[in-house]
């Protein structure tokens, strides 16, 4: 599939999204002592819900029903981090570690595709948040666990929005796609390891 270069880079960061989240659901579910179909379903439900719902309100297709091949990327991702989590100890919390680099990819792809779409950059912005936040919302729900975006000291969707209007604010200086992702990557990644590592967090009520 020959496609021109912005979407080929949304492409190949929506393929490494999806496979960093769904490690990472799998990650959660090890204390939870889920089967095989328990892991697929909440690794599935982390890795292309918040994509699903970011189509949904932009009124397109639904990326993975489009292209399959995210689905499968996704399947993939469950059943090797399965595989390999049975016969490997995994650190407790250690899939806040690629949940960090999911969201960061999440973001700008989510607002990469809502920029494409010819949404205001305001609102843009906060679909790059959803796209980001919104699948390990579903994760924590089905894992019985508080969402990480609901805890404090975790800066997830302000780092997710702050990503994103830093790849907006790169783009419209003249930044290359490439670039700006990274970029807006970049400081959603620092801010959401920075909170975990000094517990940051914005005022509670």
């Amino acid at each position: 599939m020959n496609l021109p270069p912005p979407a080929e880079l949304v492409h190949a960061l929506g393929m490494a999204a999806v496979a960093v989240n769904a490690a990472s659901a799998v990650l959660e579910t090890e204390d939870k002592k889920m089967d095989l179909v328990g892991a697929v379903i909440v690794g599935l439900a982390t890795s292309l819900g918040g994509g699903s719902l970011r189509d949904m309100l932009l009124g397109r297709p639904v990326f993975w029903l489009a292209d399959v091949a995210y689905l499968v990327c996704g399947l993939l991702a469950v059943g090797l981090t399965f595989a390999l989590a049975r016969r490997v100890r995994v650190k407790p919390g250690l899939f806040v570690i690629p949940d960090a680099i999911g969201l960061a990819l999440f973001t700008v792809v989510g607002c990469r595709i809502a920029l494409d779409a010819g949404v205001p950059w305001l609102a843009a912005s906060l679909l790059g948040v959803v796209t980001g936040v919104f699948g390990g919302v579903l994760r924590d729900v089905l894992v019985n666990e508080v969402p990480l975006v609901m805890r404090p000291g975790t800066l997830y969707a302000t780092a997710s929005w702050c990503g994103a209007l830093a790849m907006i604010a790169a783009q419209a200086l003249g930044a290359a796609d490439s670039l700006g992702a990274a970029i807006g990557a970049a400081i959603v990644l620092a801010l959401r390891l920075a909170a975990i590592r000094w517990r940051l967090s914005l005022p509670t009520y």
